[in-house]
């Protein structure tokens, strides 16, 4: 059916959406970006705010302190990444309300938060700020209105320098566009000054200050998404715009991290399959002594890291399920863990930001508990504010609960998840849930992060959000395995999860199916050609044709590495790995769901496997959002998305109705 907004399941989903989302609206649902004051004394986190069930929601700057949540200069348009000047008197943000979607620099008092003084105008849009170690200049990393974004940004959602022109006007490529850069600048607050540090020809993906003359700076000489892969630690002389390679390696880098005094360089050097999602690790340079640690974190996954001394680097990552954070003192080489929680402590990975004082900031969830902001101090944990309102109490009387479990692939491995069921005794129809990347990972997390998660349990579906091989937390080894393999051993540890919920009395084996979204996506395509147990699926933005996809991705060279095809070659893994390439064998009935300006996996990816379904007799439906890229995120399109979702599974593997 096209249009589905007149039916009975529609108005129920558009309701359940109401009760949750209403009683936040203008207040924030969702917070991440934790950043504390150098004394401890306030809390700075981003937060997601709806007003209506309309578009994407806003982001706003929060401090968080005495229980409550309160905007910073609360106007027009978005705010976010906020950082507290080092004598933490001033708080530097990045604003868009001269312009939606381009975010420039303001300055506000961290006492005084109500008003905002812009700084001076920088080409681009502003994606991340940092002070200097004497607060005197604020380091602005800056994209080109052309540049793309990740995938896990919305790949395909992005400012177009030439968005102002006639609607006939043809898209037209040429390689690389001048309008695709990353570049450098600080401003200096006494002059007033704005200016360009990075060198001309160099692509600034992440940066952060060494010392108060010096950047450190992920680097490539390419600006495209395939060019992060292989981009390497750099380091660049502000005042000559000279730079130097200080690290390269045979994965990815990131979350470069400089010590105040100048003299030692951090960064994270892990197998990555997006960028900006990085879990590996710790690696330090002491630039005066020329030597290189890997830091011994116990086996934890580092995901955040920042310095609070010019010897002492607090970090914090994932270790299996948990949240680990800890210090590091440079001096003698010696790591201390301070934190580790069951609880999620960020959106995707972990995320911290350490006082000079010795207080961790973090952000708590779980399945059951709504974001709060935590300060752990000397072995106690404070809460700071919480974003609990009514509608995430509702959600609470349908999500049913969330354990971890683990359960053993047939080539002895370990694997571990979260699953999620209704109230009751089973057996329950289950859905997979499929992780992107495919380096993530799952952690108990609200709603798992997909808000299908808790609407299916309320329909008494239990709900599997497996960590396969290739996911992160659980070292660079584990991580590896999926690299040159995707769709190789990773399928068994899908197909061993589900026979050991069945074997466990869970699950229903004749009622079992897949969700996923990116590489999510590709698996729930991929595991029906493997297996014709699965009842239905739901591929979401997925790779279907590594082949077609190598000419129309823009993380081609990407893909093709880490599955270790060559699309030339008859017979390579671009086509024994593609499902298009095995829809005879598919007898699951599928819902193909994709953005229509999705760059990472582009529409035609989810277009081909439904042809292919369809030219086979398998039953099939397509549907492609015009105005979505990487996912579907905006509404009312998600209000669309989910109903369509819940009546797939609906009629092909029924459960029992729940409050919902």
């Amino acid at each position: 059916m096209n249009d589905i907004r007149h039916t009975e399941e529609y108005s129920a989903i558009a309701e359940h959406l109401r009760r949750l989302h209403e009683p936040a609206f203008g207040r924030p649902s969702a917070i991440f970006d934790p950043q504390i004051a150098p004394d401890a004394t306030q809390v700075l986190v981003t937060g997601t705010v709806l007003a209506a069930l309309d578009g994407m929601p806003r982001l706003r700057l929060f401090t968080a302190q005495d229980g409550e949540l309160r905007a910073v200069a609360d106007g027009e348009g978005s705010s976010r990444g906020g950082r507290f000047s080092p004598d933490g008197k001033t708080v530097a943000l990045l604003s868009d309300q001269a312009k939606e979607g381009e975010f420039q620099l303001c300055l506000t008092g961290a006492e005084t938060p109500d008003a905002l003084i812009a700084a001076p105008h920088v080409p681009g849009s502003v994606e991340f700020l940092h002070w200097s170690p004497d607060g005197r200049s604020v380091l602005l990393g800056v994209a080109d209105l052309g540049a793309d974004v990740a995938g896990h940004q919305n790949s395909g959602v992005n400012l177009d320098a030439g968005s102002d022109l006639p609607s006939w006007h043809p898209e037209v490529e040429i390689g690389t566009p001048d309008s695709a850069w990353r570049t450098l600048w600080t401003y200096e607050l006494d002059s007033g000054e704005l200016a360009q540090v990075s060198p001309a020809g160099v692509n600034c993906w992440e940066a952060s200050w060494c010392g108060t003359d010096q950047v450190l700076a992920i680097t490539s000489s390419l600006p495209s998404e395939d060019a992060w892969y292989g981009a390497v630690l750099s380091i660049i002389d502000v005042d000559s715009q000279t730079h130097r390679e200080l690290l390269a390696s045979d994965v990815q880098l990131g979350l470069p991290t400089g010590s105040p005094d100048g003299r030692y360089a951090g960064v994270v050097q892990a197998v990555c399959s997006d960028r900006g999602i990085i879990a590996g690790d710790l690696i330090v340079l002491d630039l005066v002594a020329g030597t290189r640690t890997t830091v011994d974190t116990a086996h934890t996954d580092v995901t955040a890291v920042q310095w609070s001394a010019d010897h002492l680097l607090g970090y914090a990552g994932l270790r299996g399920l948990d949240t680990v954070a800890g210090r590091y003192d440079a001096a003698t080489q010696l790591a201390e863990e301070i934190y580790c929680s069951p609880l999620a402590g960020g959106p995707r990975y972990p995320e911290a930001s350490f006082a000079r004082t010795g207080e961790i900031a973090l952000v708590q969830n779980s399945y059951r508990l709504p974001h709060q902001v935590v300060v752990v101090a000397d072995d106690e944990v404070t809460v700071r504010a919480s974003v609990r309102h009514a509608g995430s109490e509702y959600l609470l009387t349908l999500a049913g609960e969330a354990e971890p479990t683990t359960w053993t692939a047939p080539d002895g491995l370990t694997i571990e998840g979260v699953l999620c069921r209704p109230q009751g005794a089973g057996p329950f129809p289950l859905v997979i849930n499929i992780h992107g990347g495919p380096i993530w990972a799952f952690q108990n997390s609200w709603s798992m992060l997909y808000q299908w998660v808790p609407l299916l349990v309320s329909r008494g579906y239990a709900v599997l959000s497996p960590n396969p091989r290739g996911s992160g937390g659980r070292g660079q080894d584990f991580a590896g395995r999926v690299a040159g393999d995707m769709g190789g051993l990773d399928t068994y540890d899908f197909l061993s999860g589900i026979d050991a919920l069945v074997q466990r009395g869970i699950v229903d084996p004749a009622r079992v199916g897949l969700i996923g979204g990116s590489y999510g996506g590709f698996m729930a395509s991929w595991l029906v050609t493997q297996d014709q147990r699965f009842a239905a699926s739901v591929p979401i933005s997925p790779v279907t044709d590594w082949y077609s996809q190598s000419f129309t991705s823009n993380i081609a060279a990407w893909g093709n590495a880490f599955l270790g095809a060559d699309p030339e070659l008859p017979g390579s893994k671009a086509h024994t790995r593609s499902p298009v390439l095995q829809a005879s064998k598919v007898r699951t009935p599928c819902l193909n769901v994709a953005g229509a300006n999705d760059r990472c996996t582009p529409p035609a990816q989810a277009r081909e496997f439904h042809q292919a379904l369809t030219a086979q007799g398998v039953e099939s439906v397509l549907v492609v959002y015009p105005e979505e890229g990487h996912g579907v995120r905006a509404y009312p399109a998600m209000t669309d998305f989910l109903t369509r979702v819940m009546a797939w599974f609906d009629r092909h593997m029924p459960a029992r109705r729940g409050p919902a």
